[in-house]
């Protein structure tokens, strides 16, 4: 179980920085960027945010600190998911109810880094 949540929390990292930011292959994401902090560099910054996104990706395939990874990754969703409903609700996949889905996946990651007892190797 706690193997298969680890790629599974890799894999929304990867999907979404690699494919939607990275390669740009879901544009509203650059739109949501352009709202939040400027059109003018919204392409770069999206890119950046997206290599940042992979970068947790290996954090949380690595599984050093791994209660700190957690909970950088909790602040991390709930910080975007409010900054988007408050100031680009209209790209959201599902509106204003983006946030719903952000609150049910820091609670996964709750009981992924504090309640779900880790292999031995992997308790840092």
């Amino acid at each position: 179980m706690y193997a298969l949540l680890t790629y599974a929390l890799a894999a929304v990292w990867l999907v979404n920085g690699l494919l939607c930011k990275v390669l740009l292959l879901v544009p509203r994401h650059q739109q949501i960027v352009a709202r939040i902090l400027g059109a003018e560099y919204a392409g770069p910054l999206t890119r950046l945010i997206g290599l940042a996104e992979i970068g947790m990706a290996v954090w949380v395939l690595s599984g050093i600190r791994r209660r700190l990874c957690v909970l950088t990754q909790m602040v991390l969703v709930l910080l975007m998911n409010a900054l988007e409903y408050a100031l680009a609700p209209d790209l959201l996949l599902w509106g204003r109810l983006n946030l719903v889905f952000a609150v049910l996946f820091v609670l996964g990651l709750y009981y992924y880094g504090f309640r779900l007892p880790a292999p031995q190797a992997a308790r840092r």
